[in-house]
């Protein structure tokens, strides 16, 4: 397989930077042929401004979505977002990695989504009518691809279950999985995680790599998160709400979603102990 790591830590010698480097290493001695796409070293540019299409007229009001739409189209969009576009198509799996920073990803990888993830692209594709509304959660130009997040947390694992006071794990990373990863087509395994990020002794650190390992060896083999098809009957079209009664009485929240009634599906890393964020 043809994997794409797009790595968000600021520090190469962080938590996040050494299980970069486990999972590169494991991928490759799998025979995996495998990029890096480093944001920080890239430089990477967060923000959507005019600079992102150097085709709009100078006195022409910048709509977002509409430039995007026709820069993609023109093939106008900046190089380093090009790049970014080829890396996605060559990729069989893609793995965003970053440490959960304000119960979100970090600003730049935010950034990469926003400008790479065009108009046309990512969203915005598919024919809009009574029986469709566009190719996209479960369809897209990513279908057939597979995605999973690897995430540092400094919590401890407690804090993000199901009675926990951060929230669950699941539904702090719902918007990801589900709105950035799911709704351009990706097959979104459950995530990686490790707690108590900034509590790493060795011991812990070995345990970690060793599962992270274990799952780099799984990735075309593990099932995706059953996230329900917007097109295949469970929602009503043009509203897209879930017709009424399809989810287990107890589901309550993102847990509509799920074709499977299960209360947690994420097979994050129980208790580890993680070196720094």
């Amino acid at each position: 397989m043809k994997v794409l790591v797009v790595f968000a830590h600021p520090e190469q010698r962080s938590l996040n930077g050494s299980l970069r480097d486990v999972a590169v290493r494991e991928l490759e001695a799998q025979g995996h042929d495998v990029l890096v796409s480093d944001l920080y070293a890239q430089g990477w540019t967060s923000a959507v401004d005019r600079a992102d299409f150097p085709s709009l007229p100078a006195d022409a009001r910048l709509a977002p979505a509409a430039a995007s739409k026709q820069a993609f189209e023109a093939g106008t969009l900046t190089p380093d977002v090009k790049g970014e576009i080829e890396k996605l198509l060559w990729a069989d799996v893609l793995i965003l990695q970053f440490p959960l920073w304000w119960f979100s990803m970090p600003a730049i990888l935010k950034g990469w989504v926003d400008r790479v993830f065009a108009y046309g692209f990512a969203y915005g594709v598919g024919e809009h009518s009574d029986k469709r509304w566009g190719d996209r959660y479960g369809e897209g130009k990513l279908a057939g691809k597979r995605a999973m997040l690897l995430v540092t947390a400094g919590g401890w694992q407690e804090h993000y279950s199901a009675r926990g006071i951060n929230g669950p794990i699941d539904d702090l990373l719902f918007p990801i999985h589900h709105g950035i990863l799911y709704y351009p087509g990706y097959a979104v395994l459950p995530p990686f995680v490790v707690y108590k990020a900034d509590k790493l002794d060795e011991a812990g650190f070995e345990a970690a790599a060793e599962r992270l390992r274990e799952r780099m060896r799984t990735l075309a083999t593990a099932s995706p998160i059953p996230y329900r098809r917007q097109n295949g009957g469970d929602y009503l079209i043009p509203s897209m709400q879930l017709h009424a009664g399809l989810e287990p009485p107890e589901a309550r929240g993102f847990a509509i979603h799920l074709a499977r009634a299960e209360a947690s599906i994420s097979v994050a890393a129980s208790g580890t102990k993680a070196r720094c964020g």
